[in-house]
């Protein structure tokens, strides 16, 4: 038995030395030919990535680090790409409609929905609110426009220089993130992009999570992807890699392209702004492709010089909007939501982001079953009343114990609403979609208040687990905005004190003398902060937060064209 055993034994390894003695020299390519005719099960792919573990590690005794990383980087890539393929199809196969890691997952083939990515623009800032965008581009005039399909992002046209770095810009909810994980799927179940040997999916909310630390950039994708540091892979230059950065307006790093340090080392340790803003530049693994999402209003972090094509996520157009209410509805009843959408100007610009076509027949649906010939929602603030009172209905049937019938508001639901009020507004004044406890901490809701909101209040609030924290947002920008609108009228129906204002404490002796504050002060305040703002980011906040009479006050200032913005 021993003897048998020792025979097995020596007969693999000559095989496999003489293998890696063709790896290391001219017979490469020969080697590989012939790899690719072999039909090896797992067992036997494990006794190989094993022996050239082993090989490795005694090349590297004697001194051979070049020939050990030779060796390391030519026949371990394969068994470590499959593992990552074989993780990442995990991850992105599945998607949660409105709901993060809540309810039943849809796969996401079957509802990916094609949406035009167009070539064009510039990596400046656009000095309007997204939502203005979207109408904007629905006004263009009809005219030939570049699309690219996504298989197609880094393909060059003939004749020019090798695209190396995409920036793809859209507004929140559009669709950039389920754009980059199916990618990401694609690659990962050998449909597309096949010429790429690495693909490495990061988003900003998890390296804002590194903010602190250091990593080499070799380190950073350890960090990531295990099977990479399993396999030992480091010499990322031998191959076509592309990494992939999801969301640049959740970043909360300095990207100081003009002052960090220069790095060229792979291997050289620093902190994650540096190692961003070199990969980005060039200087660090020029070989490497990248693609970055982000909405339009945080584009200009990246210089435009370092950007080598830009392109764009439109929206659903009004057949497709049409399309998706259909697969929802009955026939009746989706042809009188269509129809009352149009009857909206605001719905109708809304309803170009697929979220918000979520939200709307979320809404709606609960609405049609209630009320069989009443109205229908016909403003943003009636649109997102009615989201909070179905969240509110399902927390009281579904957490509660209560029925169809009882009121929705009891007052444990409305601290809660209020409590995300508050830091819907403070996050939006600093800019922040995303929140760490940090965050939390400053408006005096501790981490663990957070995730019970987030699982009340699952189609509202959502908390995802990145790296090694929690992390908690809106389930769209427009909900922050509109919750953000409802603290700041409440606090002042409430006390008088007007956020908005630079002078925002009330005495008590005018709090007396005035129990019922004038509004239109607040509605004035409104206005002004929303027409200061660089990129329209309060347009919406005061569009769809407010009662009736401020919708009109504030639509009658942003519709007018002449209004110096």
């Amino acid at each position: 038995m021993v003897l048998l055993l020792e025979e097995n034994i020596l007969t693999f390894v000559k095989k496999e030395l003489k293998k890696i003695q063709k790896v290391v020299s001219s017979d490469y390519s020969e080697c590989l030919e012939r790899e690719d005719e072999e039909v090896l099960d797992e067992e036997q792919k494990r006794s190989r990535e094993a022996f050239v573990k082993i090989s490795v590690h005694f090349l590297r005794r004697m001194k051979q680090e070049e020939l050990a990383e030779c060796l390391q980087s030519r026949l371990l890539p394969a068994d470590c790409q499959r593992e990552l393929k074989s993780n990442l199809k995990k991850k992105f196969q599945s998607v949660f409609e409105g709901i993060a890691k809540a309810g039943n997952p849809t796969l996401l083939n079957e509802i990916y929905t094609e949406l035009y990515i167009t070539e064009g623009g510039t990596a400046e800032v656009n000095q309007e609110h997204e939502v203005r965008q979207i109408e904007t581009a629905t006004r263009r005039p009809a005219r030939p426009e570049t699309t690219i399909r996504l298989e197609d992002l880094f393909k060059a046209s003939a004749g020019e220089e090798p695209i190396r770095t995409v920036m793809t810009k859209g507004v929140a909810g559009i669709g950039k993130t389920v754009l980059t994980q199916k990618f990401t799927l694609d690659w990962a179940e050998d449909k597309d992009h096949q010429d790429i040997q690495f693909t490495f999916p990061f988003t900003f909310r998890e390296l804002n999570v590194l903010r602190e630390k250091k990593f080499s950039l070799v380190g950073l994708v350890h960090e990531f992807f295990s099977e990479t540091r399993a396999a030992g892979i480091c010499r990322f230059k031998e191959f076509q890699v592309v990494f992939i950065f999801d969301g640049l307006d959740e970043c909360r790093l300095p990207l100081d392209f003009h002052n960090n340090e220069i790095l060229t080392d792979v291997t050289e340790t620093s902190s994650v702004d540096v190692l961003l803003t070199n990969l980005i530049r060039g200087t660090l693994l020029p070989s490497a492709r990248l693609w970055i999402t982000t909405r339009p209003a945080a584009a200009n972090q990246i210089p435009p010089e370092c950007v080598d094509m830009v392109t764009e996520v439109r929206g659903f157009n009004d057949p497709q909007k049409e399309e998706y209410f259909r697969r929802r509805f009955r026939d009746k009843q989706a042809k009188r939501i269509i129809s009352h959408i149009k009857t909206s100007r605001s719905l109708h610009i809304m309803c170009h982001i697929p979220v918000f076509c979520w939200i709307t027949a979320r809404v709606l649906e609960e609405v049609l079953k209630t009320r069989k010939r009443g109205k229908l929602p016909l403003t943003l603030t009636e649109m997102y009343i009615h989201f909070l009172v179905v969240q509110s209905k399902v927390k009281k049937v579904k957490y509660d114990g209560g029925a169809e019938t009882d009121p929705h508001w009891s007052p444990e639901s409305r601290k809660m609403i209020e409590s995300l009020g508050k830091l819907a507004f403070d996050q939006l004044q600093k800019g922040h979609l995303i929140f760490y406890e940090s965050d939390l901490t400053e408006c005096g809701i501790d981490i663990r208040a957070a995730s019970v909101y987030s699982g009340v209040f699952t189609q509202i609030f959502r908390e995802e687990r990145v790296l090694y924290q929690e992390v908690f947002c809106f389930v769209h920008l427009s909900v922050q905005e509109f919750l953000a609108a409802l603290h700041v009228h409440l606090t002042f129906i409430d006390s008088g004190v007007n956020l908005l204002s630079e002078e925002q404490t009330t005495s008590l002796l005018s709090k007396l003398s005035k129990p019922n504050p004038e509004p239109m002060s607040l509605y004035q305040s409104a206005v002004d902060e929303a027409l200061k703002s660089p990129n329209g980011h309060l347009d919406l906040f005061l569009r769809g937060g407010w009662d009736s009479e401020l919708g009109e006050f504030g639509l009658k200032y942003l519709q007018d064209d002449d209004v110096e913005r």
